[in-house]
């Protein structure tokens, strides 16, 4: 079985490498220990050195097992958390020490040794969770994303473990209506400020933060309380240091051979994905998560670099990388149907989330990166001029059904001088709120999965910095509490409604309202699903109309369950009380309109009574198509 997996390795088809490379415990003739396992075929006169031989490097020498390059030793009596490298001489001649590339745990830097640790055993109580999870296409998926070690900030002079942070993380989530946490990468990294994306170990767990277990108690705990974990996973370069995977056998073994390609834009060294052991070393990464540690699905960063070579359209498709994601996504959904595969991609490439049958990449969901940039320079534009631009608030619609989409204001909105997304708003500092309101209530109404970066609930002024905890004094300011108040609803509402969280991708529960109207910047749309109509409609200026007329699909009353202008979110209060009867003829040639207040920078959400026998007959309806929806997920 080992050698099968061997020889799935060097043909990189292997998503479970981790099972046979690296440190185990086992026993062995009666003797427990740890048996070593490394490929390195360039490598020469290979041994492990660690705590318990006093780093000397003739105590434990490597047997090299076949011709492919794999070593290995057993070596009785380790025990656990013991530090360790391997020590040999590289296809340069140079003698070198090396970290193990499959080690599970890792010394906390600036040290740089991998370490001892059995994964197995862990006591899961999280069955339920796990039997009853879906990809969520047509249920609620909002994302809090989360960088574990500044949601809260330091205890002294150290990082809250995995632990504590679900102490805290759990009942907020809970409160705040959020079903889902995308943690920041949690491979093992050198430098602070790379905040995971640049990695030396790809399958030890973050030592900040504690050990592997302590990670699985995290995970348990989240599922237990009804939330999932998605893993955010940089496969497209690694760190430069010379103590992990840059020419670690003296070849260059992980990166690309080719100058002009070994280092990418961000001076780290690019995976080679050609290469099929780097494709086994990768998907057998993103698995082990899965597997080992029940993540709920893996956010792919930087896609646009794997679909084109650095990332640039002009220079061609990688097809070598474009196949190792087809193979990726293939066999990891094989192995775990109801994970999800996120590709947080910038590129215009067809097919992200289409099936490997219909020519697609295979992933599950994309991240609409043309929405964020269209819509954040929106509102970031005075109201005057905003009627030139109005395709940046329409356009996203005209290409949303081509994949499966969230909709991402994350951490890279609100760094390196890019201002948090309360700054970006046009205008006054009240306006900056009023806007940012209406941000968030666009977000929730747009078709498509939400995702928000941590503290964009807090409307900080201050943009995000790993080395501090998020300002959550500003909790004190009524302003400030209004913000987290409205996202909390927001998120209710959408899990209430089937017409914002069922069926989003079909094209059919989407209806324009009001789309044409640039003069006066205000748009509506309506969404109807399964007997939940709701119209959504937005004031992009500070404009108050007394009455204002908006079109709709059907007769009946519209009865407003959401408007951010309401004084409890920090608004002016402009809102409408009572229900609005539809009557027939609206703007822009629709059937139907109602006559609303529609208060300055407000955004509203109205939701028609439907009278009980129309209520019945949707409901006989739904069940045909919900099977039909279920069908297709489970194929996909």
């Amino acid at each position: 079985m080992a050698y099968g997996l061997l020889a799935e390795y060097l043909n990189g088809q292997t998503i479970k490498a981790f099972e046979y490379f690296g440190a185990h415990f086992i026993e062995k003739d009666g003797v427990k220990g740890v048996v070593f396992r490394l490929y390195a075929p360039m490598a020469e006169d290979v041994s492990v050195v660690g705590d318990w031989n006093g780093w000397n490097y003739d105590a434990n020498k490597m047997t090299k097992i076949d011709d492919c390059g794999c070593w290995e030793v057993f070596v009785p009596g380790c025990q656990m958390y013991q530090s360790y490298k391997y020590h040999f001489r590289n296809a340069k001649g140079e003698y070198v020490d090396k970290a193990d590339p499959y080690a599970f745990c890792s010394e906390l830097r600036p040290m740089t040794a991998s370490r001892l640790f059995d994964i197995e055993g862990f006591p899961w109580m999280d069955g339920d969770w796990l039997k009853s999870r879906t990809r969520n296409y047509d249920q609620p998926l909002s994302i809090y994303e989360i960088h574990l070690g500044s949601w809260k900030g330091k205890i002294g002079n150290r990082y809250p473990s995995y632990e504590e942070t679900a102490d805290y993380l759990i009942p907020y989530m809970k409160e705040n209506g959020f079903t889902h946490a995308e943690v920041m990468p949690l491979c093992q990294y050198p430098f602070d400020g790379s905040w995971g994306y640049q990695a030396t170990g790809f399958f030890s767990v973050d030592s900040r933060y504690g050990n592997p277990k302590q990670l699985m108690s995290f995970i348990d705990r989240m599922h237990r309380a009804g939330l999932g974990v998605i893993l955010d996973f940089a496969p497209v370069h690694f760190a430069t240091d010379d103590f992990a995977l840059r020419e670690f056998d003296g070849s260059h073994m992980f990166e690309y051979d080719d100058p002009k390609r070994t280092f990418s834009q961000w001076g780290s060294c690019q995976f080679d994905l050609g290469k099929d052991p780097v494709r086994s070393f990768l998907m057998s990464a993103m698995n082990y998560f899965l597997s080992v540690y029940h993540f709920d699905g893996i956010r792919v960063d930087a896609v646009s670099n794997i679909i084109f070579w650095d990332g640039n359209k002009n220079e061609g498709e990688n097809t070598g990388a474009t196949e190792f994601i087809r193979r990726l996504n293939g066999k990891i959904h094989y192995e775990h149907p109801t994970a999800m595969m996120i590709a947080e991609d910038s590129s215009d490439f067809q097919g992200v989330t289409k099936s490997e049958k219909e020519g697609g990449l295979g992933f599950d969901y994309k991240w609409d990166l043309g929405w964020m940039n269209d819509t954040l320079k929106y509102y970031k534009m005075d109201p005057v001029y905003k009627k030139w631009d109005h395709t940046k608030i329409n356009f996203s619609m005209a290409y949303f059904f081509s994949e499966r989409f969230i909709l991402p204001l994350s951490h890279d909105e609100v760094v390196h001088m890019k201002g948090t997304l309360v700054n970006k708003m046009f205008g006054s500092y009240e306006n900056k709120f009023d806007l940012l309101r209406n941000l968030y209530t666009y977000q929730w109404g747009h078709p498509g999965k939400k995702l928000l970066f941590m503290g964009g609930e807090l409307a900080s002024f201050d943009e995000w910095n790993e080395n501090k905890s998020l300002p959550w004094e500003l909790l004190t300011f009524p302003k400030h509490d209004s913000v987290k108040r409205l996202v909390r609803d927001l998120n209710l509402i959408y899990q209430a409604e089937p017409a914002m969280n069922k069926w989003e991708y079909d094209g059919r529960n989407f209806h324009w309202m009001m789309v044409d109207n640039c003069d006066q910047s205000v748009f509506a749309f309506e969404r109807e699903v399964e007997g939940s109509d709701l119209l959504f409609v937005y004031n992009m200026t500070p404009n108050f109309y007394e009455k204002y007329d908006v079109g709709c699909l059907h007769d009946g009353e519209y009865v407003e369950i959401f408007n951010s202008d309401k004084d409890c979110y920090g608004g002016h209060g402009q809102y409408n009380g009572l229900p609005c009867k539809a009557v027939p003829n609206g703007p822009e040639g629709r059937p139907n309109h109602i006559t609303i207040k529609l208060g300055c920078y407000a955004a509203m959400v109205f939701k028609r009574r439907i009278p009980p026998v129309a209520q019945k007959k949707a409901t006989k309806k739904a069940p045909a198509r919900a099977k039909t929806s279920t069908r297709k997920a489970k194929k996909d």
